[in-house]
């Protein structure tokens, strides 16, 4: 069993979410990571750093194989609504997806285990970047993890929606194929009095989200799963001058790599029309692409079955979600498996109020700790 002392954990966790930073520029975020592991007995660690990340492997005492857990490190440019008393000290940003959690219990893994080797190689991954532009695939494919890529992998997330005490996984697709979508059209402004000597992008705007719609609807098998949403809008300068520019910015999700490739060919093929029908100028930027979180059967099987024997924790099989995550490179390379983390709490991911029960910081280091010691033993 553990012997981390998990209130000390509460502070670390409250420390990291005051510090939210952006994809990349995870500067303060990972100067307190290793201002922290320097602390642990150093005879197993051996810690790296990559851009903004920090890879820590914790050497076994007779290896034999290597298991990895990864946390992400960034934040979000959400303004934050919490009742905290140690609310985030960067304008703009806060830690509403609850990294500051997953990087906290990475560090739980890693205190245990400095002052408890098991026989086997763990290596914790901090990566940068999880919500834009996305670390996980160039940090997957870096010289400085390259030599040190587990065996088996596990992440976990935060799930507002579950008490805690709960973990939530499935074998299979967990989180769809993601890709951000920016379409940019150009026309020819003008005065709002002559409507007729101008091409009015805001009209052709609006014309291409309600044809967007269209795509789920009409070219997706209704017993698959997509979803395309125009979350932003925005053209003109002003109300009596007729818009010369607008730029709509959406998402896309789908269960399959097959339907994202449908998707994207629908949204070209019918921007192509707005750009005939409004005689404009149209461009399509797909942004960060994130492939499907798919968790190998039997790892997760396996996963699934050990936490049904402990009495501590309820396990729930749980289906697929639209979310995105760009830890799907990592399991595109290695078995492994994401799962739910129960943290309850009324207000949902990305949410300016997103205040998760900090218990379940301790439940996850106990569990994660506790499998892979049984892992190793096995």
């Amino acid at each position: 069993m553990s012997t981390v002392d998990y209130r000390s954990f509460v502070q670390i966790r409250r420390d990291l979410h005051q510090i939210p930073e952006p994809g990349f520029e995870e500067f303060k975020t990972q100067q307190y990571l290793l201002n922290y592991l320097v602390t642990l007995p150093q005879e197993h660690l051996e810690i790296r750093t990559w851009r903004t990340g920090v890879l820590v492997l914790i050497h076994g005492t007779a290896p034999a194989r290597r298991y990895g857990y990864r946390c992400d490190m960034d934040g979000l440019p959400i303004v934050e609504e919490t009742g905290y008393d140690f609310r985030s000290t960067h304008p703009g940003y806060m830690h509403a997806c609850g990294h500051d959690l997953h990087m906290t219990i990475g560090l739980g893994i890693v205190s245990h285990f400095a002052n408890h080797p098991i026989k086997d190689d763990l290596v914790v991954i901090f990566q940068p970047a999880e919500e834009g532009p996305g670390g996980a695939l160039p940090m997957r494919d870096s010289s400085e993890l390259t030599d040190w890529l587990p065996d088996e992998i596990v992440a976990l997330h935060v799930a507002p929606e579950y008490p805690v005490g709960t973990i939530a996984t499935r074998p299979g697709i967990l989180f769809a194929n993601t890709s951000e979508l920016f379409i940019d059209l150009k026309g020819t402004g003008g005065h709002a009095a002559y409507p007729h000597k101008a091409n009015d992008m805001v009209v052709a705007a609006c014309q291409l989200v309600g044809q967007l719609q269209t795509v789920v609807a009409r070219n997706v098998n209704p017993l698959d799963s997509a979803v395309i949403t125009i979350g932003k809008v925005s053209g003109g300068t002003k109300q009596n001058i007729i818009a010369e520019t607008a730029r709509l910015e959406g998402t896309i999700r789908t269960l399959s790599a097959d339907t994202m490739t449908l998707v994207k060919s629908r949204i070209e093929a019918l921007v192509r029309g707005v750009e005939a029908g409004f005689e404009c100028h149209a461009e399509i930027h797909y942004g960060s692409n994130y492939l499907q979180v798919f968790n190998e059967a039997k790892v997760t099987e396996e996963f699934m079955n050990w936490v049904r024997e402990r009495q501590d924790v309820q396990l729930i099989e749980c289906g697929e979600a639209m979310t995105g995550e760009d830890f799907g490179y990592f399991l595109e390379r290695i078995p492994g498996l994401m799962f739910w983390l129960g943290v309850d709490t009324p207000y949902g991911l990305h949410h300016a109020k997103l205040e998760p029960a900090e218990e379940a910081i301790g439940v996850a280091i106990r569990v994660l700790t506790d499998y892979f010691t049984w892992k190793s033993q096995g």
